[in-house]
């Protein structure tokens, strides 16, 4: 995996010597989402319904509240595409048992750093395709132990399309430094996706993901993963300018080495959002004209 890698690197450079034809060169702050996700479920007397068989009458209060910042800067020239990135979402969960203590959870802690640089090999109207490489950082706020991974990868990717933003397939090559006394090198294969549609005037549809199925691992530690899945789908609706609400649903799935069954985490709830994309190039030039 790590030749493949490699590989990929090597053959980026040489593109440049393809039948490239110029393209407007872009530059925009593309702000794909900063908001609250929330959800709330609330027992009203349930002191009186601990021997219901109606189950929800008998369940435990829980509020989620979860912060999301997703922010790129998307820089396009030739048939290139340079995007650097920032994401992090930090979330708890609190649950009131009748009759118990409250207590606090995370259900959300994530930083991802990442950089990529895609090449247009093939540029069609629809669409563009060609070899693509990344460089990831990703860690967390508070976790513990807290996850400190640096993840490079490779590979080929769709890009640029009105619905697809982005749809690849990569080799990765993973330098896992969680655990002091156990850095791991491994090597994985991942496929992830970006969509976004339309459906009318103020509503769209958003979709984003990832599969990554570790292949080989320097040595063994039992919380290493096998793969990990995650997905989510959201639908925005504009309530005022780019201020949005509207239902999301988030689910991740993994499977660890040591474990007999896989773990997940599924999150259906509403979510507050700001999200737009800003043209720098064209402030740029009308600042100077």
């Amino acid at each position: 995996m790590k030749k493949f890698i490699l590989s990929v690197l090597a053959l980026l450079p040489l593109t440049a010597f393809a039948d490239a034809s110029p393209q407007e060169t872009k530059f925009n702050l593309n702000v794909r989402r900063i908001g609250f996700d929330w959800s709330n479920t609330s027992i009203g007397n349930a002191g009186e319904y601990q021997d219901s068989s109606v189950a929800a009458l008998k369940a435990t209060n829980q509020e989620n509240l979860k912060g999301v910042f997703d922010v790129a800067l998307e820089y396009g020239f030739e048939r290139f595409k340079w995007d650097n990135s920032v994401f992090m979402e930090y979330g708890k969960q609190t649950l009131k048992p009748y009759g118990g203590e409250k207590t606090v959870d995370e259900s959300a802690d994530k930083i991802l750093l990442s950089t990529d640089l895609a090449y247009a090999w093939l540029d069609f109207e629809a669409f563009k395709l060609g070899p693509i490489v990344r460089a990831q950082y990703e860690t967390e706020f508070a976790g513990d132990p807290r996850r400190k991974i640096i993840r490079p990868n490779a590979g080929f990717a769709l890009f640029d399309n009105d619905i697809i933003k982005s749809l690849y397939i990569v080799g990765v090559y993973e330098y896992d430094l969680t655990y002091e006394n156990e850095k791991v090198n491994k090597s994985a294969a991942e496929a992830g996706w970006r969509l976004e549609y339309g459906i009318r005037e103020g509503v769209k549809f958003s979709s984003d993901g990832y599969y990554r199925k570790y292949l080989s691992y320097s040595e063994y530690v039992d919380e290493d993963l096998r793969y990990d899945f995650v997905a989510n789908v959201r639908l925005d609706t504009n309530l005022w300018g780019d201020f949005t609400f509207g239902p999301y649903v988030q689910y991740r799935q993994i499977h660890s080495r040591w474990a007999e069954h896989k773990g997940s985490n599924t999150s259906v709830g509403v979510s507050f959002s700001y999200i737009h994309n800003f043209d720098l190039m064209s402030k740029a030039k009308d600042k100077a004209e």
